[in-house]
């Protein structure tokens, strides 16, 4: 595996190449996809904690940040919340909803974990789209208002709405550095490797999954605030099983359990969609096989094959090194 600091510097050199991309493009659709990517990577990390490094794969993250959306959406638009407080709020209604639904998910395990929590996902978007009188359904939910000025800062251009969220994204892989860095990181990735040990060591299984899984519907929650203050309209279809398969394609990609796996796996695949769109549906022919043939040869994803081949040119280099010092 890369070492942890290789990781924190590609994921140094690649937050600054995003601080000063707004610098080498004055397009403003370029800028719109970039801001759309920090939002999926903040609900990709999110879900990373618990499928990558605790080994619970939920299928019920699109249905979480659906949740953080409309919650900031129904808070300004319907009950004329603040929008800071609306922020503030809605990842939070996200973990309190996301506690009770990991309470009863985590007594399942495996596949029948995935299963549960796909049907949780889908319970979901059918409230979303059916429960007309409060979120509008397929109607949608509009006029969800930009962040409020703070003093002379104000959030109306596609640049400031950028940096806004680039911001928080920084917040978010902070956090969640210090989370995997530490002790609870170590007891979620024990839990990952063998349950049964992690207990036998005295590991609470128990409460460390449920913290997990609450961690995980928090940032996804986040992420889907800051998607409906940026698109500033919702449609049942943020909810969709659809959804969950982007993200987890997102981190499949990049590499599941990794620091710097979520941001190279959003990067390459959204960006690769955005300049396939004129194949439409048909871009899943691409992104299948070259999916499948990631999965078969990396199944770490493209961080995993980086760490592979150092790892070989590393012992390859002891073992000419070895040679070297026979032969004198």
């Amino acid at each position: 595996m890369i070492k942890n600091n290789t990781q924190k510097y590609i994921v140094l050199g690649l937050l600054l190449v995003a601080l000063l991309f707004p610098l080498f493009t004055q397009n403003n659709y370029y800028i719109h996809v970039m801001t759309l990517s920090f939002i999926w990577m903040i609900a990709v990390y999110g879900l990373n904690i618990l499928a990558g490094y605790t080994g619970y794969l939920s299928l019920a993250h699109a249905g979480f940040f659906a949740i953080g959306a409309y919650a900031l959406g129904l808070l300004t638009v319907k009950a004329e919340v603040g929008f800071w407080l609306a922020l503030f709020l809605a990842p939070i209604i996200t973990t309190i909803i996301g506690f009770g639904i990991g309470l009863i998910a985590l007594r399942t395990k495996e596949h029948f974990f995935a299963i549960y929590t796909l049907c949780v996902g889908y319970v979901i978007y059918l409230l979303i789209d059916k429960w007309d009188s409060l979120t509008e359904g397929v109607r949608g939910l509009m006029g969800i208002p930009l962040p409020s000025d703070i003093g002379p800062i104000s959030f109306e251009s596609n640049i400031a709405q950028y940096y806004f969220i680039l911001v928080i994204l920084l917040f978010s892989i902070f956090v969640i550095y210090r989370i995997v860095n530490s002790i609870v990181g170590r007891k979620l990735v024990a839990i990952r490797n063998s349950e049964q040990l992690a207990l036998s060591l005295g590991i609470s299984t128990k409460k460390n999954k449920l913290l997990a899984f609450v961690l995980s519907t928090f940032f996804a929650g986040l992420a889907g605030a800051l998607y409906a203050s940026f698109i500033r309209f919702l449609g049942p279809d943020i909810g969709s099983t659809n959804i969950t398969f982007d993200l987890l394609m997102y981190l499949i990609v990049g590499g599941i359990g990794t620091l710097s796996g979520p941001i190279i796996g959003t990067l390459l695949v959204v960006w690769l969609s955005q300049n396939l769109q004129f194949l439409q549906d048909y871009r899943m022919l691409i992104f299948g096989p070259l999916l499948a043939l990631l999965i078969i040869f990396s199944p770490r994803g493209i961080v995993g094959m980086f760490s592979s081949m150092k790892q070989n040119l590393q012992q390859k280099r002891t073992l000419r090194q070895k040679e070297q010092k026979k032969e004198a």
